[in-house]
Parts: C-alpha cells; sequence; structure tokens
C-alpha cells in the first residue's frame, strides 16, 4: 500500500481514538538495530518550542524504556480496525520474552527519516526524533492522579518527539474508522 503525506493532525481524530481505545504501537531500536513494539494509551500532539511534538510515556520497567534510552527516535503506528489483538499482545507481552513483531505478523520497514522502522501492516505513522525526556515528579501529581495511575509507584518518564515525518495509507481513515468506531469517534471539527 502507498504511504502519503499527511498534516501533522489530518489523522489525529483517528489516533486519539486509537489511543483511547485498543492502542497505538510505539516502535523503538536499541543500539542493536532490533525493534520492539509497546501499545501506547496516553500520548498528545502539540508544539512546543515551535516544533512539532508527539509526547509519548513509557515506564522504567518496561523493556521499551531500555531501547528509547539507547536511541534518539521512535514512530508510533496506528493498527487497522481488526488488528486490535496485536495491540493487546503488544500490551501485554514484554520484548524481553519474545518478538513481538513476529508473533503479530507485523513487518518492519525502514521509515523515511529516522533509524527506528515503522509497521508495514499500520495504517498511520509518526516518525519522532526525541527532543527532550524528563521524569513524572511524583510531587507535582494530583493526588488522584497519583493514586490511580500510580500504585505501585512506578512513574513515567515522558519523551517529547519532534514529529519529523507524518504519513499513511490513502485509506487509512476507511480503515480506521467504522461501525465499530464511529458512536465515539472524537468530532473532527475540533482539531
Amino acid at each position: 500500500m502507498v504511504k502519503e503525506e499527511i498534516r501533522l493532525t489530518e489523522l489525529w481524530p483517528e489516533t486519539l481514538h486509537a489511543l483511547e481505545h485498543e492502542g497505538a504501537l510505539l516502535v523503538a531500536a536499541g543500539r542493536d538495530g532490533k525493534p520492539n513494539a509497546m501499545t501506547i494509551g496516553w500520548g498528545m500532539i502539540g508544539t512546543v518550542w515551535g516544533r512539532r511534538i508527539f509526547l509519548v510515556l513509557v515506564r522504567p520497567s518496561r523493556h521499551t524504556y531500555a531501547l528509547m534510552e539507547e536511541a534518539d527516535d521512535f514512530t508510533v503506528n496506528v493498527l487497522p480496525r481488526g488488528r486490535e489483538e496485536n495491540a493487546k499482545l503488544c500490551g501485554t507481552r514484554s520484548g524481553r520474552e519474545m518478538d513481538k513483531l513476529a508473533a503479530c505478523g507485523l513487518t518492519p520497514v525502514a521509515a523515511r527519516v529516522v533509524r527506528a522502522p515503522i509497521l508495514e501492516e499500520c495504517i498511520i505513522h509518526y516518525e519522532c526524533r526525541t527532543v527532550m525526556k524528563n521524569d513524572v515528579i511524583p510531587d507535582a501529581l494530583a493526588p488522584e492522579v497519583r493514586k490511580s495511575c500510580y500504585p505501585r509507584g512506578d512513574f513515567h518518564r515522558i519523551y517529547y518527539g519532534e514529529v519529523v515525518a507524518a504519513y499513511a495509507d490513502a485509506n487509512a481513515h476507511e480503515r480506521a474508522t467504522g461501525p465499530d468506531r464511529t458512536q465515539d469517534a472524537p468530532d473532527q471539527s475540533k482539531y
């Protein structure tokens, strides 16, 4: 499938829906070049320092954390409808114990700009170069957020990725939305 360049927010409603439901796949590759995918449900696009930023959060206990620390880039990939089991596996199993991409039938292919690969079977891709990272400050969190999101004290590191390329399958909107997604899809006029 041909991948076409998109505006940063062009398919953000579909990306946000994926984040809020089955998750998107964060892909990083360490020094050895071996990629790993991790399902993320928290992420944000915006402008910081005059740059287009995709912000992602990774806990230090995750295999992907070590890869993110070794690398200076990552990709965020949105699966098409019907591959929710891939998101589930990538969010519940560790790359330390198995090759999640092979188990899911996902193919890492060269990205256009960054070293981390994209996943060929995904329909929306954001290539990001890490421009900053910082840790969640426990004492700065609202008590209810700390209690509900960090009961074990495993606070995230936040990665600010400058989006250096964004592209998608020509039919990404149709493959990302449909009868099972449209009822609670975000209002596109807001983005």
